[in-house]
């Protein structure tokens, strides 16, 4: 059975910087892409970045240069660095897999 299980949220002032991270079970982990999305209220969940099964990562456009993707295939867990963070990236995140979720953490930047 497949398991996402994120950690790290919290609330930070804008300007800091947190670690999200994702443990996953019940897949071959190093042969799979995973992904970070995130959901800010009233809005759709969107994709803030990817991290190939080779190491080839992607972002969106309004997190590049201050989130970094990384992902450590001994402890099945994908990280999110995220750094200068904005009021703006104030969502719940959540990890994926394929059509997987887990279960989302929040991340709340004051100003």
């Amino acid at each position: 059975q497949v398991q996402l299980v994120e950690s790290g949220g919290g609330l930070v002032q804008a300007g800091g910087s947190l670690r999200l991270s994702c443990a996953a079970s019940g897949i071959i982990f190093r042969v799979n892409t995973m992904a970070w999305y995130r959901q800010a209220p009233g809005k759709q969940r969107d994709l803030v970045a990817t991290i190939s099964s080779a190491g080839s990562t992607n972002y969106a456009d309004s997190v590049k240069g201050r989130f970094t993707i990384s992902r450590d295939n001994v402890k099945n867990t994908v990280y999110l660095q995220m750094n200068s963070l904005k009021p703006e990236d104030t969502a719940v995140y959540y990890c994926k897999y394929n059509s997987w979720w887990g279960q989302g953490t929040q991340v709340t930047v004051s100003s």
